[in-house]
């Protein structure tokens, strides 16, 4: 019986830089190509990570809206805050300013609050307007802004508090100053009396409504004499205190006619 030749030795490899593969799946080690980076963004301040909450549009940016109801004895402090696309920004601002002007009058705090939340509202809008606008569209479609709020009825309807209201604000420096170039006097008390002109009273003795009249019309039916100068003559008349500038009772000499 023949016996089966011997297996080949195995050839020796010769020492290489081939080291065996490491890692879970057999990969070698070492960079494979570009690491990964981040994804350019969009110039601007708002990064098109920042999506708008209600439709999903890029960019998008923080925004605060605020509202008032007055409802006579109580009254309700409205806001919606988030991150909205330029559009449903627009859309938001315009609702919410356009409820506070009709709903936010009526009580007696809420007319003193609403000016100044609407103010807060315009400056909202500014920085709404620096929103770019989107250029990435979303999931669904975005609000829509409608109208300008002044050119819907609730818009319309809020010009008459508003115009009331600049009335007032108009009103009280002008009556400061009238009062200021009327004088403390302001037109209200009797007319003030000086010795050598002349006056008439319109009221019968002993009631006294003197005015000044000029000494040469047919009005004039007294002189007025300071009494400073001589005593008060036996059929002088003796005005009130209030028709002298100093509060001395001046005389009021009868003409004759």
């Amino acid at each position: 019986m023949n016996t089966p030749p011997p297996p080949y030795p195995a050839h020796p490899q010769t020492p290489g830089p081939y080291q065996p593969p490491a890692g879970p799946f057999g990969q070698a080690p070492g960079p494979y190509g570009p690491t990964p980076a981040s994804y350019p963004q969009a110039p601007g301040p708002y990064p098109l990570a920042a999506i708008c909450q209600v439709c999903g549009a890029a960019p998008a940016a923080p925004v605060t809206i605020r509202g008032h109801q007055g409802l006579v004895v109580i009254m309700r402090f409205l806001r919606r805050q988030g991150a909205f696309c330029r559009t449903c920004a627009l859309a938001s601002f315009r609702d919410m300013q356009a409820d506070t002007m009709v709903m936010g009058w009526w009580g007696p705090l809420s007319v003193l609050i609403t000016p100044f939340v609407l103010l807060a509202n315009l400056s909202a809008l500014s920085g709404i307007r620096r929103i770019p606008e989107p250029v990435t569209p979303g999931w669904r479609p975005p609000l829509n802004p409608g109208k300008p709020v002044f050119r819907r009825p609730a818009g319309i309807l809020a010009l008459v508090p508003l115009g009331l209201l600049g009335l007032v604000v108009l009103a009280v420096p002008l009556l400061l100053l009238v009062g200021m170039l009327v004088g403390p006097d302001g037109g209200d008390g009797p007319p003030t009396l000086t010795a050598g002109s002349c006056a008439r009273n319109d009221a019968p003795w002993p009631e006294q409504s003197l005015r000044p009249v000029g000494c040469g019309s047919s009005d004039a039916q007294y002189r007025v004499v300071d009494p400073t100068d001589g005593p008060c003559a036996s059929r002088d008349y003796l005005a009130y205190p209030e028709y002298s500038k100093d509060g001395v009772s001046l005389c009021l000499h009868p003409l004759k006619r």
